[in-house]
């Protein structure tokens, strides 16, 4: 679906009912804007590991502007504060009350930054593998100096400077680091495992504008500590252990600064929770949703 907002077009997709049958009465559950990462990503890694969410949540997938099946515009669009006007002219568009926002990665960034400037319109927040600030870069650029290979320097370099070419160049970043984001990585899949890969692949359609715009521009200097303390909503924040791009301490650091947040750190993920600690992550998002949402 798409809806023409804030001078753009942009596609969302909704996953679960809104209205569920409860006894004598129709219960509406709350709606969960996800909000993927990036900048330049897109919505379509979150299916169908998220499914499992609508049991409690109705759940909104939004493509940024430029982003998988989203309009595209000039570079100098791809920002932050676009992003999050965006957020709010959806919300507006569909008719919604209090919304949660799921964010993951640059997501989260975005999810912050919109509860900070529309608290009214957040029920609660669900921060996975993210960053308050700017020092997320010099900490990840340590991490691949300590840890990567020389192809994964020198591609890392490109993303440090905001200078991917193209897609093809961006598509070669993700498969080179692909060991960095994921613990369960598997360096010689079968062939029913390389097809699923290819087909993920195929599904996606990343923005790597989007992303040079963010790493090469308003990522350096984005912090919101200041801030964060004003946030009064219920607040997961949600860390991996071995997380490379967004690192563990910077979800401790969200965690000290949102009052009364809740705080879990996956032991056994880098980036992608989701995939590396499924089971577990869909749990705890459950637990939380029910306890301090619902």
């Amino acid at each position: 679906m798409y809806a023409n907002i804030n001078g753009t077009r942009i596609f969302f997709d909704v996953e679960g009912m809104g209205w569920v049958p409860d006894g004598p009465i129709l219960r509406q559950k709350p709606v969960c804007f996800v909000l993927h990462g990036g900048p330049g990503g897109d919505h379509t890694g979150y299916k169908p590991g998220l499914t499992p969410l609508t049991e409690e949540m109705q759940l909104i997938y939004i493509d940024n502007r430029g982003s998988g099946r989203s309009a595209k515009g000039p570079q100098e669009s791809y920002s932050l504060e676009n992003n999050v006007e965006d957020i709010e002219a959806l919300r507006k568009h569909l008719g919604l009350d209090k919304i949660i926002l799921h964010g993951h990665s640059y997501g989260g960034m975005v999810a912050q930054t919109y509860a900070l400037r529309y608290p009214d319109n957040v029920a609660g927040l669900l921060l996975l593998t993210t960053s308050p600030s700017y020092e997320f870069l010099h900490k990840a650029q340590k991490i691949v100096e300590q840890k990567g290979t020389e192809e994964m320097k020198a591609i890392a370099q490109v993303l440090w400077e905001g200078a991917f070419s193209s897609q093809e160049q961006l598509s070669s970043f993700y498969e080179l680091m692909a060991p960095m984001y994921s613990v369960t990585h598997n360096a010689d899949p079968n062939e029913e495992e390389k097809k699923a890969a290819m087909d993920a692949r195929a599904r996606s359609n990343r923005c790597f504008e989007a992303l040079n715009e963010g790493f090469g521009g308003f990522l350096k200097t984005f912090d919101l500590r200041d801030k964060l303390s004003s946030i009064h909503v219920p607040t997961l924040v949600m860390g991996a252990r071995h997380d490379w791009i967004t690192p563990v301490e910077d979800s401790e650091e969200i965690a000290s600064l949102i009052p009364e947040s809740e705080l879990v750190i996956f032991e056994n993920s880098s980036h992608s929770v989701i995939k590396d600690e499924h089971a577990h992550y869909v749990a705890t998002v459950l637990d939380f949703v029910q306890r301090r949402i619902v």
